[in-house]
């Protein structure tokens, strides 16, 4: 008996063993993070993004670094406005690149470097010393999930210091160096410029008869008609003459004024702000260190600064000089643009009342804002707004059951003129008016008074045979109901059917085999500047002027290029470029009526800043150069991998962002003051 029980003891630890086993093995299969199903908790998701050498870029990491630069510049930012997820990215190997190039040179930060870094970042302005622990771990878990995470990005920042540093420690620019880039980038031009386009040169163009009728021959399966086409006459029901009889009153206005929910009711927010402008790139960073410091003393007395507190703040150190002797008080209210998002006052309306913003950077200067109270509109500032909106919502409905009964009597009677006739007075329009018919169309084409409009594509589809009758439909400034008159079939249509769009691409296709020469002819039989203009007409070219011109700015629509700065920088004032120049694809024949030499007495002034600022261009040029390489040199031998798939989830499973709701009536937001 004990012999049977030590059997079953045995195997009962067996079965335990492989039990065990068992379960170890399948939490490691259903558990265990892959690389397609990890975006379901995207901040501390360890979803590969990519691969850089030895390291990763994970899921966590660019929803991180989203999130950081979202709270840094407001809700009101348009991320996708940035590069979205691929520049993010992009920049999350960027860092790894740094990192691994300044370790293959010797150029690791060490760990003293990184806590010198740290405690420099995290130094209590009012006492010099470092914040403490459990307020630095606070702070950097909060911005970047861990502190481990966090430190290792003081760490790549420090190491791509070095590794700047080491790769730009040659950079040298001359006296000789600086003069001529000031004398390019400030010497100007009065142009006079003509771009050869194949659109100008096109209506120049007019063939034979006979001339046309060849081309289509040659051409005829090109123009084939592969869709049914159909002709449409409808009847057509305007939803502004609709609804132009009618009346709201006084109280129906005040009724719906009264029901608007309170943000609706919001004419706008009070703002105050602070500027400090940043009058030298060199100078961002102590501007920058200014702006927090100012921030942390409004805040010194809790989350919420009152109006006086702020004003004192503003008043003694805001340099705009059109709001600081008032404390900060913009003079109109800031309200809602959606057509600005990037807009930083816009960022305002997130905010508490009370609440006062990080420092922002908005094109030479930073911006701390504090947000005030709201300003609730008068029924009277909002009654024009209320009226208009409530007048196109009768209207539409007016229009819309018009058209319905419109539709229900067509059907029936197959008379468009008698139930026109019928409808006039209360569509408020004439018979003639309401009847209207398209020339033969297929889906895609652009329907004269409708333009391109799939909806009314849906409508006509299922009308096969002449009489057929479709429902009512949606359509540019009101309603149609359409009936079939005639249908043809796929074919080649004859000259005459599609005539303007054969004589369309005759002249483009011979304007455009003319582009160069024309450009050439142009060139030579120029004499001068003052010449270029009359002799463009000649060509059926339009001349356009540039005054004040500098080099690197577009010329228009025709962009710039290096051959067009370096053709324009040799010219004196009258002459022509005797050869056209390409930009893009583009030919350009360029004069200068006028030529204004930079002030070298202005460069002697700034000759140490404008030396400082070329060699800052200089070395920034060679350590993108190098980077570049590095990235080009790491992808070759397989170096980087990005996981596109796992990119592409990302994307599908971030929300889209709701659009800010129109404010009929609100001027654009502009810039905010002090630039």
């Amino acid at each position: 008996m004990l012999k049977q029980f030590s059997r079953l003891e045995r195997t009962r630890n067996i079965f335990l063993i492989v039990f065990a086993l068992l379960m170890g093995v399948s939490l490691i299969f259903f558990y265990a993070p892959s690389r397609n199903s990890a975006t379901a908790s995207p901040a501390t998701s360890r979803e590969v993004l990519a691969r850089v050498g030895g390291d990763e870029v994970t899921v966590g990491d660019l929803t991180l670094r989203k999130d950081n630069i979202q709270q840094r510049f407001g809700s009101q930012i348009n991320l996708a406005m940035l590069g979205g997820d691929r520049r993010f990215l992009d920049a999350l190997i960027r860092e790894r690149i740094v990192a691994q190039e300044a370790a293959r040179l010797g150029l690791a930060p060490s760990d003293v470097e990184v806590a010198h870094a740290i405690r420099k970042e995290f130094t209590d302005p009012s006492t010099g010393k470092f914040v403490g622990n459990e307020r630095y771990k606070q702070a950097v878990t909060s911005q970047f999930g861990s502190v481990q995470r966090y430190e290792q990005e003081v760490r790549n920042q420090v190491a791509g210091e070095k590794l700047r540093a080491f790769i730009t420690a040659g950079g040298r620019v001359s006296d000789e160096e600086a003069q001529l880039d000031y004398q390019r980038k400030n010497t100007t031009f009065d142009l006079v410029y003509v771009p050869v386009v194949a659109d100008q040169l096109a209506k120049k163009i007019n063939p034979s008869d006979e001339e046309l009728q060849k081309y289509f021959d040659e051409h005829k399966n090109d123009f084939r008609i592969n869709l049914p086409q159909k002709k449409i006459r409808y009847l057509y029901i305007d939803q502004v003459k609709a609804g132009a009889k009618l009346q709201v009153s006084d109280e129906e206005l005040r009724k719906e004024f009264d029901g608007l929910a309170p943000e609706n009711k919001e004419a706008g927010v009070r703002v105050q702000q602070i500027v400090l402008k940043v009058a030298r790139p060199d100078l961002d960073e102590g501007v920058r260190a200014k702006a927090d410091e100012l921030v942390q003393r409004a805040r010194s007395q809790g989350a919420t600064v009152s109006e006086e507190a702020f004003a004192d703040l503003a008043r003694g150190n805001s340099e705009d000089p059109a709001t600081a002797k008032g404390g900060g008080a913009l003079t109109g209210l800031v309200r809602k643009n959606p057509n600005k998002p990037d807009d930083p006052l816009q960022s305002t309306l997130t905010m508490e009342p009370g609440q006062v913003s990080e420092p922002i950077k908005y094109n030479n200067a930073y911006y701390i804002f504090r947000r005030g109270d709201a300003v609730e509109k008068t029924f009277e500032e909002a009654r024009r707004e209320l009226e208009v909106s409530s007048r196109n919502r009768r209207a539409y409905s007016a229009a819309a059951a018009v058209a319905q009964r419109a539709a229900e009597q067509l059907k029936e009677s197959k008379d468009l003129q008698a139930v026109a006739g019928a409808l006039a007075a209360e569509a408020n329009m004439s018979p003639g008016e309401m009847v209207r018919e398209t020339p033969f169309v297929k889906p895609g084409d652009d329907v004269p008074d409708i333009g391109s409009s799939p909806q009314f594509e849906r409508a006509i589809e299922p009308l096969n045979n002449p009489g057929d009758v479709g429902d009512r439909v949606s359509i540019k400034n009101g309603f149609a109901i359409p009936m079939l008159v005639e249908k043809r079939e796929p074919r080649v249509p004859e000259l005459t059917e599609v005539r303007d769009q054969v004589l369309e691409r005759f002249r483009q296709e011979r304007a455009t085999a003319q582009l160069e020469q024309t450009a050439r002819e142009l060139a030579s039989t120029s004499n001068g500047a003052g010449e270029l203009k009359a002799a463009a007409e000649k060509f059926g070219l339009k001349a356009e002027t540039a005054d004040a011109y500098k080099l690197e700015t577009p010329l228009g629509q025709a962009g710039t290029s290096p051959a067009a700065d370096e053709a324009i920088y040799a010219m004196k004032a009258g002459e022509v470029t005797k050869t056209p120049i390409k930009i893009g694809d583009t030919w350009v024949v360029i004069g200068a009526n006028k030529r204004t030499d930079a002030d070298l007495a202005e460069f002697a002034k700034q000759r140490d800043q404008l030396i400082e600022q070329a060699l800052t261009e200089r070395r920034s040029q060679v350590y993108e150069d190098y980077l570049t390489a590095a990235r080009a040199r790491m992808e070759r031998e397989g170096d980087i991998k990005i996981y596109e798939d796992v990119l592409a989830k990302v994307a599908a499973d971030e929300p889209s962002s709701a659009a800010a709701p129109f404010t009929p009536g609100a001027p654009p937001q502009s810039a905010p003051p002090g630039q």
